[in-house]
């Protein structure tokens, strides 16, 4: 592939981006669908592409030169020396939400990363791309069943509603050292909003004015990502390593609106407009650790640890049964490729990944700590020559509990990653 075609295909993929950003500024089109997103900061993203995704997430102490490992900077010099690799990534999401009450169902789809890397020199490399570190998606309807207020006021809903995401644009790089130490750093910019919103509307009674209050946070922030990799190969072919992150913690800075007014089918009556200049977002510091074991070019294993602690975070509009907690991460994943250089059957040059994982959320609500687990599957399908592909993860799991007036999420995601890979400036003997 050559130059002119790259940038080509840059180009449309940030026209994609564009427009999956704005399509998600509407109510329907959401990043996700949860009643927990209306807590604190939305529904956290667990990071990585299809190739993280089908492995539980673990990429922290993985190392592979076939495709991009964002979830580490140090993992970005693990190359060809002169391989260019892209990866881009969509994700479709299901959820089946039920309580002690009601069901529902919906379904949403959002784009899931986008990535580039490149070489500096010899052992370095550079990269830069963007994906969702969190999105807010939430839809409560209900109407007036009170025979007494219907009887006054006729057809009275009542709506709660949020949307928004807050996207991260990450740039870093990586060197390898005494050849088996590398080291990464991430310079991150956030950026996005989150609208949340809660409306009283009356259908029948004409001389009533519908309500519609909400809250809208517009923000945008710097922060930084380090990151460690020592890679230890044996005598028969098969490697261990070691890895670890740290992100800062940061303060989102931008603009927070508050606001209420009322609406009839002529006339808007604005009642309250405040804007302060502190948005109350804290993002907390992340810690991960992780180790993977490769054998040969057939199969990997590799655990990861995630910890971050939001109990000093601050968020405005939460409610006051909900209170940030320390979250954590277990997780686990297997990845075997039956014969990578396979001429005949091409199912054996497939790789083929499951995993599992056990998380406990940020949030507690009414002192009740949130926990999910869940199981995937994945597989990368080799198109053409190096290491192109085309991969994809299965995420099912469950979130929440029916006791203790929880949520409980069931879910079936599906991600898609399209990847990359070309070998540049190599001057040919023959054409």
């Amino acid at each position: 592939m050559q130059f002119n075609n790259i940038k080509r295909l840059f180009v449309v993929i940030l026209l994609v981006f564009s427009s999956l950003y704005l399509s998600a500024q509407t109510t329907d089109a959401l990043g996700s669908y949860s009643p927990y997103s209306m807590l604190g900061i939305g529904d956290v993203v667990k990071q990585g592409n299809a190739y993280n995704y089908g492995m539980a997430g673990i990429g922290v102490g993985v190392r592979d030169n076939r495709y991009i490992n964002y979830t580490n900077p140090a993992a970005v010099s693990a190359r060809d020396t002169l391989s260019f690799m892209l990866d881009f990534g969509i994700t479709q999401k299901n959820y089946y939400i039920s309580d002690y009450q009601t069901k529902s169902a919906y379904n949403v789809f959002n784009m899931n990363n986008f990535a580039f890397t490149a070489p500096i020199y010899r052992k370095s490399a550079f990269i830069i791309g963007v994906s969702p570190f969190s999105n807010t998606g939430y839809k409560f309807e209900s109407v007036e069943d009170d025979d007494k207020i219907v009887a006054d006021l006729g057809d009275v809903r009542y709506r709660k509603y949020g949307t928004g995401s807050i996207y991260q644009i990450f740039m870093g790089a990586s060197v390898t050292l005494f050849k088996n130490l590398s080291l990464g750093a991430e310079a991150i910019y956030y950026f996005g909003s989150i609208d949340r919103h809660s409306d009283v509307i009356f259908n029948s009674v004409t001389s009533y004015n519908s309500i519609y209050t909400g809250w809208e946070y517009n923000v945008g922030s710097f922060s930084g990502k380090f990151g460690l990799q020592y890679n230890q190969p044996f005598k028969n072919n098969s490697s261990l390593t070691l890895g670890a992150t740290y992100r800062l913690g940061n303060k989102l800075k931008g603009d927070y609106i508050k606001y209420a007014f009322t609406k009839t089918s002529s006339a808007t009556d604005t009642v309250a407009y405040n804007t302060m200049d502190k948005a109350a977002l804290k993002i907390s510091p992340e810690l991960a650790v992780g180790v993977s074991y490769r054998h040969k070019d057939k199969w990997l294993i590799g655990v990861d640890y995630v910890r971050q602690d939001w109990r000093k975070s601050d968020f405005i509009s939460s409610s006051a049964r909900f209170d940030p907690m320390v979250g954590e991460s277990f997780r686990a994943g297997f990845e075997i490729v039956p014969n990578r250089y396979d001429i005949r059957y091409y199912a054996k040059r497939m790789a083929y990944r499951c995993g599992v994982y056990y998380d406990k959320t940020y949030i507690s609500f009414d002192g009740n700590q949130v926990q999910s687990f869940g199981i995937t599957l994945g597989t990368s399908l080799p198109i053409y020559k190096w290491h192109n592909a085309v991969s994809v993860a299965v995420d099912m799991g469950q979130r929440g509990t029916q006791q203790n007036q929880l949520v409980r999420e069931r879910y079936v995601n599906f991600m898609v990653n399209i990847n990359l890979h070309d070998i540049w400036f190599v001057k040919y003997r023959y054409d």
